[in-house]
C-alpha cells in the first residue's frame, strides 16, 4: 500500500523491488552483551539457550540484535574496528575452559566484574589478556574445536579478515592510536602490506584471526539453536562505518578523505531532532558514492553477504541516507552546520536485489524524512519502522499512531535509542500522558505492558518489544542515550528476571499472539 499523500499508486507501488513482510509475527530487542553471565559482559553461552527457550514458549519468532561488530572508543555497537567482523568481548570463555585452553584461575579475573552492568574500561584491560592467553595456548598445544578447521576459516574469510587483523595488529602495536596517526608507510593497507611492520606484527595479527573464528564458530552455534527453536535473527548494519575502521583504512578511495593524510573531508549526522537540539554529530566519514557506483557497489554486496552470513533479516540503519544525507564540514563543532547531499537512491536498491534477491532488509526510516525518503521506501517495497513513543501528545494524524499504520511495517513501544516505556512515560508531559490514556482508554498504571498489548494489536506485520518492556523497567534499564558520551550500553538483565517473566508471562505474550494472529 502507497503511504498518505505522497505519490501516486501507479508511479511508485507497483512493483516494489521486495515484498517478504507478508505475515504477523512478534520479535524481541535485545542485544547480546545485555546476557547474563560471570563474564563482565554477555557472552554466547547457555544464557543464550535460556532467552531462545523463552523466546519459543512466548511465541516469539524473532530475535532482534544490535551490530555484532568489534566495538571501539565509546563502546557503541554502531562505531566498530569493522563492519565484517564479530566482537570478541562475546566470545564465551567457559567453552574454552572446557576445551582445556583456559584455566579457571586464568578466568577468575573476569568473576570480579559487575554482573548486572557491563564496566567498559576493566573489561578492556581484563578480557583481551584472558583471550590472549587462549590463543598462546592453542599455539602451543592445538586442541579440536567443535567450530571447524581454523585455517580453513581463515583461508573462507580471507577478503575482509586479513587487513582486518593486519589493522588491529597495527593499532595494538602503536598502542590503540588511530590509524591516520600511524606513520605514512602504514596508513593505509597498500603500503602496509608491503612494510617490514607487517612482518613484525603477524604473529598478533594471527592472534585476532583466532579471536574472529572463536566468534564466529560459537555465532554459528546459537544460529543453529535458534533455527531449531522456529527463531529468526535480525540483524542491524549501520549505513555508515566508524572513522577508525579498517574498512577506511582498507578501502579509502570509497570515502570522503584526503587520500594522503586520512583526514575526512566531510563527516555525517543528523540536523538538530527529537533527540538533540545541535542535532547529531556522529563523525563518520561519508562515502564516495559515485566510486561504489563504477564497481557495481561491490564493496556494499560484500557487507550484506557478510550481514547475512550473521542474522536471517538485516536492518539498515538510518535507510534516509540513501535517498539523501546530512554532510557535515569536517571541522564543524556541532551538527548544525551541514547540507542536505544526494545518496545513490533506487539504483543501489537495485543492484542489491539483482545480487540478493531474497535477502530481507529493513529500512529504519525514522525521524524528519523528506517526501522524496518515502517515495525511495515504497520502491524498495522495504518495511519501515513506526515508534509508539513519537505517536502521542499531538494531532490525529500523527504517522506513528495505530491506526495510521501500515501492513509492511515493524512497530517498537522504542528502540535502543528510547528511553524505557515506563521511563518515557513518567518523563514525558502530562499532555501527552493524557493523550495516551485517552487514545488506549487505560489508567496508565501498567504502561509497559499496555504499550506491548499496543502492538500486538497493530496492523504491522511485525511487532519488536525491548526485553526492558517486558520486564517493565524504568529509565535504570535504558541501553542507550543518543549525543551522550558516556554511560550507554551499559545495562544488564539478570536470569532470574527471565526466569520470573518466562514463568508469569511467556503464556500471555503466546496467548497475546494467537489472539491478534501472530502466533
Amino acid at each position: 500500500m502507497c503511504a498518505r499523500n505522497v505519490v501516486p499508486p501507479s508511479t511508485v507501488c507497483s512493483s516494489p523491488l521486495w515484498h517478504w513482510l507478508d505475515s504477523r509475527a512478534a520479535g524481541v530487542l535485545l542485544h547480546p552483551t545485555c546476557l547474563p553471565n560471570a563474564e563482565g559482559i554477555g557472552v554466547l553461552d547457555d544464557s543464550v539457550d535460556a532467552l531462545l527457550l523463552f523466546l519459543r514458549d512466548a511465541g516469539i519468532r524473532y530475535w532482534q540484535v544490535c551490530p555484532l561488530g568489534p566495538t571501539g572508543f565509546g563502546d557503541s555497537p554502531y562505531q566498530c574496528f569493522s563492519a565484517f567482523a564479530g566482537n570478541p568481548y562475546l566470545i564465551d570463555l567457559s567453552a574454552l575452559q572446557r576445551a582445556g585452553l583456559l584455566s579457571e584461575a586464568q578466568v577468575a579475573p573476569l568473576r570480579a566484574l559487575p554482573t548486572t552492568t557491563v564496566d567498559y574500561g576493566w573489561l578492556y584491560t581484563t578480557k583481551w589478556p584472558v583471550l590472549s592467553k587462549a590463543y598462546e595456548n592453542y599455539k602451543r598445544k592445538p586442541v579440536m574445536l567443535p567450530y571447524g578447521d581454523f585455517e580453513e576459516f581463515c583461508a573462507a574469510e580471507s577478503s575482509w579478515l586479513d587487513s582486518f587483523t593486519l589493522f588491529l595488529a597495527l593499532k595494538d602495536h602503536f598502542n590503540g592510536e588511530p590509524w591516520w596517526k600511524w606513520p605514512a608507510a602504514v596508513r593505509f593497507l597498500a603500503a602496509a602490506r608491503n612494510s617490514p611492520l607487517a612482518k613484525k606484527v603477524a604473529a598478533r595479527a594471527e592472534a585476532h584471526a583466532f579471536f574472529q573464528y572463536l566468534f564466529f564458530g560459537q555465532w554459528r552455534q546459537v544460529r543453529a539453536k535458534a533455527k531449531a527453536l522456529g527463531i529468526e535473527i535480525v540483524g542491524d548494519a549501520p549505513i555508515f562505518v566508524a572513522r577508525d575502521s579498517a574498512d577506511i583504512w582498507a578501502n579509502p578511495e570509497l570515502f570522503q578523505i584526503n587520500q594522503s593524510t586520512g583526514q575526512p573531508l566531510a563527516v555525517a549526522g543528523v540536523p538538530p531532532d527529537y533527540f538533540s537540539a545541535d542535532g547529531q554529530l556522529w563523525g563518520n566519514p561519508l562515502y564516495a558514492w559515485d566510486r561504489h557506483a563504477a564497481d557495481g557497489y561491490a564493496w556494499w554486496l560484500a557487507r550484506l553477504r557478510a550481514n547475512f552470513a550473521l542474522c536471517d533479516i538485516v536492518r539498515i540503519d538510518h535507510f534516509r541516507g540513501f535517498d539523501t544525507y546530512w554532510s557535515i564540514p569536517a571541522d564543524a563543532l556541532t551538527a548544525k552546520t551541514g547540507r542536505w547531499e544526494s545518496g545513490p537512491g533506487l539504483n543501489f536498491f537495485s543492484v542489491v536485489h539483482r545480487a540478493l534477491p531474497e535477502c530481507r532488509l529493513i529500512a529504519e526510516d525514522l525521524g524528519e524524512l523528506m517526501p522524496s525518503v518515502h517515495v525511495l521506501r515504497q520502491a524498495t517495497g522495504l518495511p519501515g519502522m513506526a515508534i509508539l513513543q513519537f505517536a502521542f501528545g499531538g494531532e490525529s494524524d500523527n504517522t506513528y499512531l495505530p491506526h495510521n499504520l501500515q501492513a509492511n511495517s515493524i512497530v517498537y513501544p522504542g528502540t535502543h535509542d528510547n528511553d524505557t516505556t515506563v521511563g518515557w512515560y513518567l518523563a514525558t508531559d502530562e499532555k501527552t500522558r493524557d493523550h495516551v490514556r485517552r487514545y488506549l482508554r487505560i489508567g496508565g498504571r501498567e504502561i509497559a505492558w499496555d504499550f506491548v498489548r499496543t502492538g500486538y494489536a497493530a496492523v504491522s506485520n511485525l511487532s519488536v518489544f525491548a526485553l526492558q518492556d517486558l520486564l517493565n523497567l524504568g529509565s535504570e534499564a535504558r541501553f542507550n542515550t543518543p549525543g551522550q558520551s558516556a554511560g550507554n550500553w551499559q545495562w544488564r538483565y539478570t536470569a532470574g528476571q527471565l526466569e520470573l517473566l518466562h514463568r508469569s508471562s511467556a503464556p500471555y505474550l503466546r496467548e497475546l499472539g494467537q489472539l491478534y494472529g501472530r502466533g
